[in-house]
């Protein structure tokens, strides 16, 4: 009964979902069908998070393959390990909703004290260890680009932190573009909101318990990027990036104007990594140079990749109509957010010793 209740509620939550009208699973069909079944078995519940990506197939199926890699599949870090670093870079990229899905997964998974601390922001009294060290490392990884210190935790388990770095810049940037502050339906009162963050951990406890082997990947293969290299120490895991990132630079490809593109590269080498600034003029001045044409796409693509907590409708909507569908609205968000992600983890990626050459 509380595990229906859960899923019910997370997945009512759908109807919120902004801009774009995810596929529901009766209408999911191909790709989008395939990739619903495999999240529902193996996270426990079809989350927002993802299901948002379901108007772009291709976009979707990579979010879970990153995901289902670095957070899902048992490794040399815990479960509430993990949890605690994707709650923790969710802090930093200002999105609330990842916030308090994964400081309750960690709560669920054993970790009480330190996933209310986390969900406060307060790192600093957590006690000694390794959560506290994960937590603040993670919290401050866009930072790491002026100033590497010691990782938290042992070289063999660097593709698996870096990795759920990676996918939750990815993520939270999305969560906040397409969701609401909250993962819970906004009518829900105060009893069924505590027992969906009470149960959240166990029930994807037990959908990871028993993990089946995907012998068959959802995106065709492709080379790892040299930005990727950090994941090299575990093959599940750089195969998954390395399929997830060349599908959506395909996407990229087909939706972002090759003038945001070029655009958007020399915005991501040069970024130090800091919030952009609390108007949104900085942005606009970004696209200054942009034919009139691509400066839709180049507002939201910049937006999304260094300040998507300020995507607000005027941005969507012009976007929309310049003749953007929502296949092409995830897609170009998704891209520039991964750009970012990307960056990010290169950066946390700089205190890891050489990897050693095949």
């Amino acid at each position: 009964m509380r595990g229906w209740l859960i899923r019910t509620g997370v997945e009512r939550s759908l109807a919120e979902v902004r801009y774009v009208s995810p596929v529901s699973r009766a209408a999911a069909q191909g790709l989008v069908a395939e990739t619903y079944r495999r999240i529902e078995r193996e996270f426990g519940i079809l989350a927002p998070p993802l299901v948002l990506h379901s108007p772009n197939p291709v976009v979707l199926a990579a979010a879970w393959s990153m995901l289902r890699a670095t957070l899902v599949l048992p490794g040399r870090l815990a479960r509430a390990d993990k949890e605690a670093v994707a709650a923790a870079v969710s802090l930093g990229n200002q999105c609330p909703y990842c916030v308090e899905v994964h400081s309750s997964v960690l709560g669920g998974l054993g970790g009480g004290r330190a996933a209310t601390m986390i969900s406060r922001d307060r790192l600093d009294q957590l006690p000694p260890g390794r959560l506290r060290g994960l937590a603040r490392w993670a919290r401050g990884a866009p930072q790491l680009r002026a100033a590497p210190g010691p990782l938290p935790f042992a070289a063999d388990a660097a593709a698996e932190a870096i990795g759920v770095v990676v996918t939750f810049h990815l993520l939270n940037r999305m969560v906040n573009i397409f969701l609401q502050d909250s993962p819970m339906p906004a009518a829900a009162p105060p009893m069924v909101r505590r027992v969906i963050r009470r149960g959240l951990g166990r029930v994807m406890r037990l959908a990871a318990a028993d993990l089946p082997d995907e012998r068959q990947p959802l995106l065709p293969p492709a080379v790892p990027a040299g930005d990727l290299a950090w994941a090299a120490g575990r093959t599940e895991i750089a195969d998954a990036m390395a399929r997830s990132a060349a599908a959506i630079e395909t996407v990229g490809r087909q939706v972002v104007p090759a003038g945001v593109r070029e655009l958007m590269g020399e915005l991501v080498a040069s970024w130090d990594g800091q919030p952009a600034g609390l108007s949104r003029r900085w942005a606009q001045e970004a696209i200054a140079g942009l034919a009139a044409e691509d400066r839709p796409a180049g507002r939201l693509a910049v937006l999304a990749a260094f300040a998507s907590y300020q995507v607000d409708d005027e941005a969507v909507a012009e976007y929309q109509g310049s003749g953007a569908d929502d296949e092409a609205l995830v897609g170009l968000t998704s891209w520039a957010s991964l750009q970012a992600a990307r960056r990010v983890g290169a950066w946390a990626a700089r205190s890891l010793p050489p990897i050693p050459a095949l």
